[in-house]
């Protein structure tokens, strides 16, 4: 039996004025924010979608869909604590993360631990288990042009 499992995540937000950005359960100073049905942390999306593929329990959307009233203007945070549920009732907790957020503007180097040190907690692992890292694009593509924001996200769980 196979005590180890990878998942891989990506998810993708538009980003717009006047809207709160959430990025791995910290709110970060912008004046811009991501477009969403949830509170649109982009960040936990795609690691939720990892740690559903390593589970091979679908995606986000299946789980939290944003047709639903439920989940409108969620925090992000309550839905990872349920994914992580789900993990536990399996008998997975995480050996490791690792998050690639795409941004061009804020900078997010002055959140990074906050950003891990948040997610550790919900995912009930040790802070040196987390991986958070902030590129941009060069001003390439709809990133660069400061129009969305795109993450990868990679896990192992471990029985």
């Amino acid at each position: 039996m196979n005590d180890i499992r990878i998942g891989q995540g990506y998810d993708v937000h538009a980003i717009a004025d006047g809207l709160p950005m959430w990025l791995c359960g910290i709110q970060v100073p912008s004046g811009r924010g991501f477009v969403a049905h949830s509170d649109g942390d982009v960040a936990i999306h795609a690691l939720c979608d990892a740690i559903l593929g390593a589970l091979a329990l679908g995606d986000i959307g299946k789980h939290f869909p944003d047709s639903s009233d439920e989940f409108k203007g969620i925090d992000s945070k309550k839905l990872l604590a349920r994914v992580m549920a789900l993990a536990a009732e399996r008998g997975w907790g995480i050996g490791n993360v690792d998050i690639t957020i795409a941004l061009q503007a804020p900078k997010l180097r002055p959140l990074i631990d906050s950003m891990r040190s948040c997610l550790a907690d919900i995912l009930g692992c040790p802070l040196d288990c987390v991986s958070v890292k902030a590129t941009t694009t060069e001003k390439l593509g709809f990133v660069g042009r400061k129009e969305g924001c795109e993450v990868w996200a990679v896990c192992i769980l471990k029985k």
